[in-house]
């Protein structure tokens, strides 16, 4: 059988349990409504509905961290990376896992400590207020964005799959619904409302993972040498499948390519904002370290199942059919399901409508999670301490957040519709780059250097800022390639698809620079305050 007629067989199977798809869809879309309200009607002040009142555990809270890190990138676009470029794609699990450590080690328990609800908190405590709130709440509204676009495009391709959607029209439709339920997630439940659902994605997305995983390696007998010799013999490119270059390495630009990417994933999620204000939700700094400690361990487990996902698909599913659905691989997973299901039978049509649905629910917590701290950011950071100058009361600050929610849902629609047929893995990397960029330079300069100035703060965020978007603008991104954005039109002259071998060092150069150039004077006395205040955690909240 052609790779054509087994997609269209696949269509077929999918338009003929058409209702019962719909039925789970709606069954995990109206579950997770249900906890929204519920927790939003528990949302009684600014406070809960940023941090979720700070009264989550431990554990609550690395399950929810998990659940915000496991996102799109994770379960669609690894998987289809890993099954079109085997060793290559599988090193995006790698670089997300590893990432972790930076987290842990430098960020967390400080930044805990030192912030209320926004990394913005932390940056104001010892500098100009005004401005640097500026700075950080723009950064954290351009970096959410950036994460959006991969969310949205996964969401896309997801349901048009499922209900045999294949006009433009019909997927920007979809990608617009995903923005109006994102809207309604954040602006009825908050922190907490967020937190809830972002734990009961994490379980249904652990447990349809390891479902899968133990269907691949069943077929397999358990054995995953010959799980992976099985895929490298069927991607038609041997053993080359298994090894490093099949999509960095084979030109001198495609190996800086690899390393701009491993730069980037590796520093990006401690400067990741929804990952950020999550520390903000647990009563102390030991519940923050112990919350990284159940992701690091949640989170390894799913990467390393990564690997029957994506070649178990290459495994079982023929290169032409994987692309043939989506070019960048998007929907290897869902049609591993189906196969592993039986194309022809109604077990298969349940599988690709459960793990379906669990990425579809994947998808709507992290948006959620995503439109949440950016909008926490422009109400708390702009709204209140720069347009109201700190005389903003709590409602009103939560009023903001909402018509923020709104603005921000909007603008994510519109470049949603733009990305719908990007990897969303390297949409994801995108923004990694832009967070390791602008907010990781200035959140350890602030932290750990006694000169730090409001000028090298302003320097460091917009000068990395500006650098990473400018070089994703001109790169093989958005234009010059026929996976680009606007593959139609060629104005890209940056040769990498990753700015960030050239933009985080450039961030750290220019928040040194900026404040070696100030003629401000450092304020000894903040900075050893916010030192006891990072380690102790006294006088945070």
């Amino acid at each position: 059988m052609s790779a054509v007629q087994q997609t269209v067989l696949a269509a077929n199977e999918a338009s003929e349990h058409r209702p019962l798809i719909i039925t789970l869809f709606a069954l995990f879309v109206l579950a997770t409504l249900g906890i929204t309200i519920w927790a939003g009607r528990q949302t009684k002040d600014a406070a809960d509905f940023y941090a979720g009142g700070r009264q989550f555990s431990a554990f609550q809270n690395g399950l929810a961290v998990s659940g915000d890190y496991m996102s799109a990138a994770s379960f669609l676009g690894i998987a289809g990376a890993i099954a079109i470029f085997g060793y290559d794609g599988f090193l995006y699990s790698i670089g997300f896992l590893v990432a972790w450590l930076v987290a842990l080690l430098l960020v967390a328990e400080p930044l805990r400590n030192s912030g209320r609800y926004t990394m913005g908190d932390v940056l104001a405590y010892r500098m100009r207020q005004r401005p640097v709130r500026t700075a950080a709440g723009t950064s954290t509204i351009v970096v959410s964005i950036f994460y959006l676009l991969a969310q949205m495009a996964g969401a896309g391709v997801l349901v048009s799959l499922l209900l045999g959607i294949t006009s433009d029209a019909g997927k920007i439709l979809i990608v617009a619904l995903v923005g109006i339920l994102m809207i309604v997630y954040v602006s009825i439940g908050g922190m907490k409302g967020t937190t809830w659902v972002q734990m009961v994605k994490a379980v249904l997305l652990i447990g349809g993972t390891l479902l899968i995983t133990f269907l691949v390696l069943l077929k397999f007998n358990f054995n995953i040498s010959d799980l992976l010799g099985t895929a490298a013999e069927n991607s038609g490119k041997g053993a080359a499948f298994l090894e490093p270059g099949l999509q960095y390495g084979a030109t001198g630009t495609s190996k800086l390519d690899f390393i701009s990417l491993g730069i980037a994933l590796v520093l990006g999620t401690a400067g990741l904002p929804h990952i950020l204000i999550r520390f903000y939700t647990v009563p102390d700094a030991k519940a923050a370290r112990k919350s990284v400690n159940w992701a690091i361990g949640i989170i390894g487990g799913f990467y390393l199942m990564t690997i029957a996902l994506g070649f178990g698909a290459a495994a079982l599913i023929s290169q032409e059919e994987i692309i043939a659905s989506n070019p960048s691989g998007n929907t290897a997973a869902p049609l591993l399901a189906l196969h592993l299901g039986g194309v022809d039978s109604t077990w298969g049509a349940i599988l690709l409508a459960t793990i379906s649905a669990v990425a579809f629910a994947t998808i709507l917590a992290v948006v959620a999670g995503l439109t949440l701290a950016s909008s926490s950011s422009f109400a708390h950071d702009i709204y209140a301490n720069v347009i109201r100058k700190g005389k903003a009361s709590g409602a009103e600050e939560v009023r903001a957040a909402r018509w923020a929610t709104v603005f921000i849902g909007v603008i994510s629609i519109g470049l949603g519709a733009l990305a719908r047929d990007l990897n969303v893995a390297g949409l994801v990397a995108l923004a990694f780059a832009v967070a390791a960029s602008a907010n990781l330079p200035t959140i350890l300069y602030s932290l750990f250097w006694k000169r730090f100035t409001t000028q090298g703060a302003l320097w460091s965020i917009y000068g990395g800022l500006i650098v990473a978007v400018g070089l994703v603008l001109f790169s093989p991104v958005v234009s010059g390639d026929p996976k680009a954005m606007f593959p139609e039109v060629d104005f890209a002259w940056f040769p990498l698809k990753n700015p960030g071998i050239i933009s985080i060092p450039f961030g750290f150069l220019m928040g040194w620079l900026g404040t070696v150039l100030s003629k401000e004077e450092p304020d000894a006395k903040k900075y050893a305050e916010l030192e006891v205040r990072s380690l102790t955690g006294t006088g945070a909240h």
